[in-house]
Parts: C-alpha cells; structure tokens; sequence
C-alpha cells in the first residue's frame, strides 16, 4: 500500500486533503490527523472494516478500547448515554481540548471499539484539522495514536511515517502536536467520577468542575485488568533500549545516574535530562527536554526524544524524573510506562544499582 502525505498548512493542498480523507474514511480506509495531543489513526465509527484497520495497522490488542473522536455541533447521544449534569460541565469548560470522558455506550455502537464493554469514551480534540475533516463528513471517528502498538506515541507527521508508511493510504500533516501527551480520560460512570489517565488537562483544573473526583490508585499497567480506557492494561511509550528513571532530588538523580552510567559503560548510553543537568553527564547521547521551571514544554517534547534514541541506537538508557504537580503527573506516568517501571534506586551503603522494581 502506497502511503500519501498530504500538508494541510497549505491551504490549496488541504482542500484535497480533507476531500481525500472523508471519502477513504467512508470507504473503510484509515487517516492519520493531527491533534493537540497527539497524531490519531482515525476509522469511521460507522464502518466495522475501517475499525478493524486500525487494529490491523498497528498490530492494537482488540481487547482495548478506542476513544470516538467528535466535533462542535455533533450530538454526544448518539455515542453516549447517561450525560450527567457533571459531564454537561466538563465538556462546556473543556471541549475542544484535551480530555476523554467515559460513558454508557449508545445502543447499535459496535464492540470493536469498546472492546466489548458497556461504556464508550468520547473526546472532541482541539486541532483545526480534526474538526474540519469530521465536521465536512459529518462523522464520528474512533482514533487511538497513530503509532505501532507500544511504540512511543507520534507528535508530528514524520512520526506517524515512520511507523505507518505502507499500512495505512493517507497521512494529514497538520505540525506538531502542541500539548505532546496524551488526553486526560475521565470515568464518568464511577461515583464520584475518576481519573483512569492522567493527560493534556490537569486534576487542579479537574477539580475546579468536580471537586471530588479521584484519581485512579493503580495508574501503573495492569496486566490482569479489563481495560475501561486505553493505556490501562498494555505497556506503553517504550523506546527499543531498556529504561530506568531516576527517583527523588534533582541532586540524587544527578548521583544515580551517574552511577547507571557508570555500571553501563562499554554500552552505548543515552540520558533524558534537563537543561539544568545537560552538561553534568558522560554519554553517548544526552537530550534535554527544557527547563524543570518548564513542565509544560517538556511534556510536548517527550515523545519526540524517547524516538530519538531509538534513531541513534542507544542500547540503555536513563531518564530525570520531575514533579507530580500539574502536568507533571501525565508527564510521570508516561515515563514510568516507558521504563516499564524500572527504577535507579540507592541501597544502605549510598550505592545505586539498577532495579526491577515498580516506580511509586
């Protein structure tokens, strides 16, 4: 299958795109557009051969779930059941934007991409392109990220090339994604409702709508769960090379890295940082994600540079974690996935050995 890449910053050239991505969706082909989050592998959710395709191209366990991706104007109940008060809030304040609310499914709904569940999750993304090619079809997309399963997810058009040249007929090259992390998906079903992932919209700015809603207390992959959400049960983000991430003050980070490099030598290493550290370290590869005083630019490049390591084939690598706070918290969760929550981690004697142990 020949893959096309068509720019839609170019506004001659975006008319062909919108055009050529409404009718291979409505033929049961699969388009990959941008969002602010991340780049969608989108099938239209009226056609079981274009929801089978996004399994298909990128090799997507079927037991998880997709999120139905929807534009301004478009009538959530003919997805969803059981709009709460709640949620006519949320989506009021936050759509378009970053984050993903779980509902009781619509009847007719197809199973492929509810993984079989009761419940369906909805978000209206907040990227010109997305909406443009949903509202000129006038249909629902169901789009997980546009990545080979458990891959790093794509946050620009050569990204999603990379991984999908020839597995899918058509890529909407939109720019990077500006907020780099994933949605937030929220279970509006639970009681008080619950964040199963953190993402793009924070808890703080959660709870300025719901003040009580909760976090989920096992945001680490479940590997005997039934996923409700995308994320909950797989391994993801994961670069080729295996991870650890350093733990604590920024201090202690600096030492146990240090150390991680030094038991690694003779491997070619690389170290996620940050420009306070950049130039404290001895690696082959060393890239910084920006300022800790940044949160927000270092979530949108994460992606990206968990990619590059895998172009300059590191063969270990060992990554700063930051603050929980804000972003921080889709940020670290990320991270940890990636590592597969390996950690560095010091024993009695000050010593810092390289650990299997899970990330708290």
């Amino acid at each position: 299958m020949e893959t096309q890449w068509i720019h839609m910053e170019n506004p001659q050239e975006a008319e062909r795109g919108y055009e050529e991505g409404i009718r291979l969706l409505l033929a049961g082909e699969n388009v990959a557009f941008p969002t602010e989050t991340v780049y969608g592998l989108g099938g239209y959710i009226g056609s079981e051969e274009g929801l089978r395709g996004i399994f298909r191209a990128k090799g997507r366990p079927s037991d998880n779930p997709l999120i139905v991706h929807i534009y301004p104007g478009y009538d959530v109940g003919r997805v969803a059941r059981k709009i709460s008060p709640q949620a006519e809030r949320l989506m009021a304040r936050y759509w378009p934007g970053p984050m993903t609310l779980i509902f009781e499914k619509a009847p007719g709904l197809s199973p492929l991409i509810t993984a079989g569940l009761d419940t369906v999750a909805v978000r209206m993304p907040n990227h010109p392109v997305a909406l443009e090619l949903m509202r000129r079809g006038g249909l629902a997309v169901a789009a997980p990220s546009a990545n080979l399963s458990g891959r790093p997810s794509p946050t620009t058009a050569e990204h999603v090339y990379e991984d999908m040249k020839g597995r899918i007929p058509l890529v909407l090259h939109g720019g990077a994604c500006q907020v780099g992390l994933e949605s937030t998906i929220i279970d509006m079903t639970a009681e008080p409702p619950m964040v199963l992932r953190p993402g793009g919209l924070t808890i703080e700015e959660i709870r300025e709508i719901l003040p009580d809603v909760r976090m989920d207390p096992g945001l680490a992959v479940k590997k005997d769960a039934v996923p409700k959400a995308p994320g909950m049960k797989y391994r993801h983000y994961a670069p080729k090379a295996p991870m650890w991430m350093a733990l604590g003050s920024p201090e202690e980070q600096e030492e146990q890295i240090r150390r991680g490099l030094l038991a690694a030598k003779g491997s070619r290493r690389g170290v996620l940082t940050v420009d306070e550290h950049r130039g404290d370290f001895d690696a082959e590869v060393i890239l910084s994600l920006g300022s800790r005083q940044d949160p927000e630019g270092m979530a949108a490049r994460l992606f990206d540079a968990l990619r590059r390591f895998d172009e300059e084939r590191c063969e270990i690598l060992f990554a700063e974690s930051i603050s929980r706070e804000g972003i921080g918290e889709a940020f670290m969760n990320r991270l940890q996935k990636a590592c597969g929550g390996k950690t560095l981690k010091g024993d009695d004697d000050g010593r810092t050995g390289i650990s299997g142990e899970d990330a708290r």
